[in-house]
């Protein structure tokens, strides 16, 4: 879930990064957006839930929403909730293996699918998977003007900090965090906008399709590339350069 909050000293909006603990299999030591692993409870919820979106696109909504509780102590994306950061007891529950259908339920929330902007679907070509696929989907999500309090789970992740996606990218210049190609390529193009809704409007005009990433070997060495089309306006890095999880 790519979270939004308006900067309050203006300018771009800032973005919610969460740093993975070095000892996690992906993307170890990195900067990326909260999110994580679709469980079959996210499907049950989603068949219960119905609705038109296809059964695999409600699960994973299900699951940003379940995951940024979980990882940054926010709960994003339902309808009910007078304040994100108001879900110390479903955080706990969810860390306990409580299901996000049974917390809902509870405490009256109802997953509100249309506050989660689809963004991109990335998932490496068939030469980059050995035993694990990734196939990660990315949704924008507006914090509005409040300053929500995240909160670090300290389980999957060490710290977690707000910041444009330019200093972002700038931080990772000077090598104060690490980010992936998949995350620098998404903060490029998340730069590019001044509001939530302009990247929402942006989102609306690239409808998803799947990003595939490949290897073009050129005369000044192999660089990883993603395709045209998808509205990012960088689309290739050296390969030595790129880390890639």
């Amino acid at each position: 879930m790519v979270i939004f909050r308006e900067n309050p000293s203006g300018g771009a909006p800032l973005l919610l990064m969460v740093e993975r603990i070095k000892a996690m299999a992906f993307a170890g030591g990195a900067a990326v957006f909260p999110g994580g692993k679709v469980d079959a409870a996210d499907f049950d919820y989603a068949e219960m839930l119905g609705g038109p979106l296809p059964l695999d696109e409600a699960a994973a909504r299900l699951a940003a929403i379940r995951e940024t509780i979980e990882e940054a102590g926010l709960a994003l994306g339902l309808a009910g909730v007078s304040d994100p950061a108001d879900c110390d007891e479903a955080r706990a529950a969810l860390h306990d293996g409580e299901s996000l259908q049974a917390i809902c339920t509870r405490h009256g929330w109802t997953p509100d699918f249309e506050r989660l902007v689809p963004w991109s679907r990335w998932r490496p070509p068939a030469f980059e998977r050995a035993s694990r696929v990734f196939d990660t989907r990315f949704y924008l999500a507006d914090a509005g003007a409040t300053a929500p309090i995240a909160t670090v789970d300290h389980t999957e992740n060490r710290a977690l900090f707000w910041a444009t996606a330019a200093e972002v990218l700038e931080m990772a210049d000077r090598g104060e965090v690490k980010i992936i190609f998949p995350t620098r390529r998404n903060l490029e193009r998340l730069a590019l906008f001044g509001t939530f809704d302009s990247a929402a409007r942006h989102a609306a005009e690239h409808p998803v399709t799947m990003v595939q990433t490949y290897i073009d070997k050129r005369e000044d060495g192999s660089w990883l590339c993603i395709p045209e089309g998808h509205g990012y306006p960088v689309l290739a890095e050296p390969i030595e350069t790129a880390m890639r999880g």
